[in-house]
């Protein structure tokens, strides 16, 4: 079965990504419409009632989780988000399908395959599901504790660049001065708001607004440039993708 489907997300290399992958994974199926914002999907989806809808789960106007809610006729729909343990529990749990970013070919063929399987159908009980389970999370980690000589210094997690994974430590970098807190960083990274901190590197999470640019080497190899300015940060390949589709 040729699917029909409509591609929501505010970022348009993205948009462009999956397209790209559909044509490799997918060639039957059919790209109707594109929208940036979750006001436009919603609109987009009542007027050409598309088999499918990838939804970004933030973006402007209405969350994917709110254009789901609000879909009217029969239509598949599979969110796209950033890797974050919690969530992914609950989209599994929910049984409502999804894709992670950086998405992959491989990831897309199997959501794809399970769409052609299945008729549209009406996921309004599902999704509620999903946004109950979500509701359940607790609120990102917006304040760190960090030691200061002999007193506790608080930061805002807005004014970090990057953290690095130091033993059972984690060094955080904010501009040129550095602090060293008591938590692993695979520990940190939970607490965190998973859209806002990418992992980069095994030992390495970048705050994403703090990234001047991205470049690529002689060899092939990415490296991140910084607002704050230092040493450019080594992306390692197995974060690479989440960057080619920037």
């Amino acid at each position: 079965m040729s699917v029909r489907l409509i591609i929501a997300d505010d970022e348009p290399p993205l948009r462009a990504w999956l397209r790209r992958l559909l044509a490799e994974v997918a060639p039957d199926a059919e790209v109707i419409a594109e929208a940036a914002d979750g006001d436009t999907a919603l609109r987009e989806i009542e007027r050409l009632n598309p088999h499918a809808a990838l939804l970004d789960i933030r973006m402007p106007g209405l969350s994917g989780l709110e254009v789901a809610a609000r879909i009217r006729h029969p239509c598949r729909v599979v969110f796209i988000t950033a890797y974050d343990e919690f969530a992914v529990q609950a989209f599994e749990q929910a049984a409502v399908d999804y894709l992670l970013k950086p998405v992959s070919a491989k990831r897309l063929a199997k959501t794809m395959a399970r769409l052609t399987e299945a008729p549209p159908s009406n996921q309004g009980d599902l999704v509620q599901r999903l946004i109950e389970r979500l509701e359940q999370r607790p609120a990102p980690l917006r304040w760190l504790r960090v030691g200061d000589g002999d007193a506790v210094r608080l930061i805002d997690v807005d004014e970090v660049d990057r953290f690095e994974a130091a033993d059972k430590y984690t060094l955080v970098f904010a501009g040129e001065r550095q602090w060293l807190m008591r938590i692993a960083l695979k520990e940190l990274e939970r607490q965190l708001d998973s859209e806002a901190f990418w992992r980069v590197h095994r030992g390495t999470l970048v705050r994403v607004a703090a990234i001047r640019q991205v470049r690529r080497d002689l060899m092939g190899r990415l490296w991140l440039d910084l607002h704050a300015g230092g040493a450019p940060v080594a992306v390692s390949r197995s974060h690479a993708e989440r960057f080619r589709q920037m």
